[in-house]
């Protein structure tokens, strides 16, 4: 004791030294454990208190390994090395067998093996020095091997062996771990009153998160958490504002156990776990960094334990939730609600995570799980990060490009946000907000929760994405996709946020490559923005799909919209989703249901799955047309959607035209398409009623518009044009127009409400006749000679229909035209007279 300094080796000896035996280790380890544990307490203190801090860091290490050179093996362990040993002189035995009464010859044999251990042995051996050597029998390895091969029956071990030497092993783990968590206790004690307390206390931390991470029995586990729970209240600063990468550690130990199925040890972890968040909140009113790191932990657990265990974990987290309810001095304070979303937030995570497995043929289902354990790491960058980037890859493979680049835009967003945290720069993104004209979505990226944690600290956005050159590779990949999904508006959006950055870095060589591909994208939205090219920019189709029955699961009662690649028929995806239910639940166990109209659920059969698809279109109110002028506008960036659905007043959908409503559907999406997934929840329904002077007008509406397309086409389609024309004063159809206006015009309405929509479908046919006139005209400048009469028919027919519309679409309501302005007969001589023309 009063040399403590001959404990420290001399680093600098230059005498030769071995290694030791693991067996040699193992003794000269037992011995100092004996010591540790026969010492009296205060002596050992009045030695650690003499010891200075790198030899009390050098005993900390011996303990480290002591950890692992006493950890408990396990009977599988000493039955794997029985069954070795057998199989070893069975294999033996045979080959002696072989050699004397089999095939090849005994002499053959050897000379064999003295020809291999010749060509083996270094030169100067006691075979390569006799190279005339063919028989000698002292030093064959006949006689060695046979005396080996009875060794090895004798070592064969009984069960009973097994066992006793098993339960010496787990006694002599635990004991050896007990001393060490003894000797930390007086080592903790020993440099709590020190200065140099903080280096010592990491050092004895890293050994008892290294006992955790091991086998370890029960009784030693309460008696660590109890060590581990003393050392947390008694030095919080230590875990939160030193040795953070510890307390991701500790996280990960802790949840670990709270997946135990010993009731025991799931007890104590929890204890432990509900204080670290009560000491993390304590000491800041919220506890934002366990949050985030017992939420990777739970990540790390799923994904790489094998034994993990869904259902002890969740009653643990149902523990740390009563402690949270039941605390009382934290009652008034916001960390009840903080604990109970912390854990609803990793049921959800723990569930998805589990369900993933199941759902792996299911593409819309397995990107949803994705997209919501994603949101389960809203708090976490770096995992959110690479979910987003998982859902990248998904929708890659299944060429859903668009939907890929919306990934890579939210992880560019995300990493925007972190960045400006932490870099002071003009010409980078301020955060999310910047790249809200590529996608109004990437708003939730903001980090402006209490639980964001700072990027600076450790473990925190410390990926190879949250750096500028990060940023400029998602940017870049995420152009690339939209550029492959056709979707060249959105290509310039990302370069807007591409070139200031390259500009503050003189790149000229990357804003040559990005002007070219902006030129390109350019040209492509020219070249197919006319005439039939149209067709090659068909960004999707929706449709709305219902899920009823409890077979369902989470989809029962559930309602989307599902983006699906252009000119999807509803046969096809109604193929589709009929088939993979059906082959899931059953094929007489699914149904689709033909119709659109409202579902009753009490009227489905409680034991079958129900599907419900109908086709719906983009819906713009008059106002955002204004702004929605180019096709792209009209095709991105949709959250309302609609559908209709005829019907009568008597229960038909069909009927004559003055009897015929329409009822329009109207659905609100949670997030506007094209998005991060295919499929969005609605979040809203509006329905709707047309009377039947107002479907008559809607269908006119879109007849006019239809005429006036084709028309004004650039460059002229001939085919189309004589198509529309002929669906409008075509003899076939001439019945068409002209029969809405004589239901509807013929008479004055009694109804003064109708006078309006009586007004409009006469001011509707007056504008169709008039473009019906515009499309001959342009249709006789296409045409050549041989079409001639065809178009002089034409001119018949819509002669005819004039003719017959003119005392209908002239007549007006008296009532419609009354004075706006109440004029006074006797005016002033002073006064100017009014300009307005009235009828009195």
């Amino acid at each position: 004791m009063s040399r403590p300094s001959s404990f420290l080796l001399n680093s600098q000896a230059s005498r030769p030294h071995g290694s030791f035996s693991a067996e040699s280790s193992r003794s000269l380890l037992i011995c100092l454990l004996w010591v540790l544990k026969n010492a009296d307490e205060l002596v050992l203190q009045k030695w650690f208190t003499d010891l200075s801090v790198s030899q009390l860091n050098r005993l900390l290490d011996l303990l480290y390994l002591c950890v692992s050179c006493f950890e408990y093996k396990g009977k599988k362990a000493f039955e794997r090395m029985n069954s070795l040993t057998f199989k070893k002189s069975k294999d033996m035995k045979a080959k002696l067998e072989e050699a004397i009464l089999g095939s090849i010859g005994a002499r053959q044999e050897m000379v064999r093996r003295s020809r291999g251990q010749l060509e083996r042995s270094p030169s100067g051996s006691a075979f390569g020095s006799q190279e005339n050597l063919r028989w000698r029998k002292d030093m064959t390895h006949w006689r060695q091997n046979s005396e080996k091969m009875d060794k090895s029956h004798r070592s064969v071990r009984t069960r009973a062996e097994l066992e006793h030497e098993a339960l010496i092993d787990g006694n002599l783990a635990t004991e050896a771990n007990l001393i060490i968590l003894d000797t930390l206790e007086i080592v903790v004690q020993t440099v709590s009153v020190t200065e140099s307390k903080e280096s010592i206390l990491g050092g004895v931390l890293k050994v008892l998160l290294h006992s955790m991470a091991c086998n370890q029995s029960a009784l030693y586990l309460q008696h660590c958490f109890a060590t581990q729970r003393a050392l947390v209240s008694k030095f919080p600063e230590l875990l939160f504002e030193e040795e953070t990468e510890q307390c991701a550690d500790l996280c990960l130990r802790l949840l670990r156990s709270c997946s135990s199925s010993i009731g025991t040890i799931r007890a104590h972890a929890s204890a432990s776990l509900y204080l670290l968040m009560r000491q993390n909140f304590e000491i800041g009113n919220n506890f934002a960094r366990v949050k985030m790191q017992v939420t990777m932990s739970l990540s790390s657990l799923v994904g790489t334990s094998q034994n993990f265990n869904e259902e002890f974990l969740r009653r643990s987290l149902k523990t740390i939730l009563t402690y949270a309810e039941e605390d009382l001095e934290l009652r008034e304070t916001t960390f009840p609600d903080q604990v109970q979303d912390l854990v609803f937030n990793l049921h959800m995570i723990l569930s998805d995570t589990v369900k993933m497995k199941e759902h792996q043929e299911d593409p819309e289902m397995l990107i949803d799980l994705m997209y919501r354990i994603a949101k389960g790491y809203q708090t976490s960058p770096d995992l959110r990060l690479t979910w987003l980037q998982n859902m990248a890859g998904k929708h890659s493979e299944r060429n859903n490009h668009a939907e890929a680049a919306q990934c890579l835009v939210h992880s560019a967003a995300l990493v925007a946000e972190y960045l400006s945290m932490l870099e002071d720069r003009k010409y980078l993104p301020v955060g999310c907000v910047t790249f809200q004209n590529i996608s109004s979505n990437v708003l939730e990226e903001s980090a402006v929760s209490d639980d964001v944690v700072s990027p600076d600290e450790e473990g925190i956005c410390s990926g190879k994405y949250f750096t500028e050159i990060g940023l400029v590779g998602l940017l870049e990949q995420g152009a690339s996709s939209f550029s492959m999904a056709g979707m060249y508006e959105a290509v310039n959006e990302v370069y807007k946020v591409l070139i200031p950055i390259h500009e503050a870095n003189r790149d000229a060589k990357k804003l040559a490559t990005i002007h070219g591909k902006l030129q390109e994208a350019f040209g492509k939205i020219v070249h197919q923005s006319t005439g039939w090219e149209l067709g090659k920019r068909m960004f999707g189709t929706y449709f709305r799909v219902g899920f009823y029955g409890s077979k369902l699961g989470d989809l029962d009662e559930q309602e989307f919209v599902y983006k699906e690649p252009a000119i999807t028929k509803l046969a096809e995806i109604s193929h589709r989703l009929e088939g993979f239910y059906g082959e899931r639940f059953g094929e007489d166990q699914v149904e689709v249901i033909k119709d659109s109209n409202p579902v009753d659920k009490c009227k489905l059969d409680p034991n079958k799955a129900f599907v419900q698809i109908t086709y719906v279109e983009p819906y713009f109110d008059t106002y955002e047309m204004k702004d929605r002028i180019t096709y792209f506008d009209k095709n991105y960036n949709l959250r309302r959607f609609v559908y209709c659905t005829p019907f009568t007043l008597d229960g038909r959908a069909h009927g004559d035209l003055h009897e015929q409503y329409k009822r329009k559907t109207i659905l609100t999406t949670s997030h506007a398409f094209p998005y991060i997934k295919t499929r969005i929840n609605i979040i809203h329904k509006e329905e709707i009623i047309s009377t039947p002077i107002e479907v008559a007008i809607e269908d006119m509406q879109k007849k006019t518009q239809e005429l006036a397309f084709a028309t004004h086409q650039d460059p002229s389609d001939a085919k189309m044009l004589q198509m529309v024309l002929q669906g409008s004063v075509g003899t076939t159809v001439n019945q068409g127009p002209l029969e809405v206006a004589q239901v509807f015009l013929s008479e004055i309405p009694s109804d003064p409400k109708l006078y309006r929509h009586h007004n409009k479908l006469r001011l509707c046919f007056k504008d169709f006749t008039k473009r019906c006139e515009d499309a001959l005209r342009k249709n006789k400048s296409l045409i050549g000679p041989d079409q001639k009469e065809y178009q002089r028919e034409l001119e018949r027919n819509y002669h005819r229909l004039k003719e017959a519309l003119q005392p209908l679409i002239n007549r007006k309501i008296p009532q419609l035209y009354k004075p706006v302005l109440q004029v006074n007969a006797h005016r002033d001589s002073f006064s100017r007279m009014s300009l307005r023309k009235l009828d009195i």
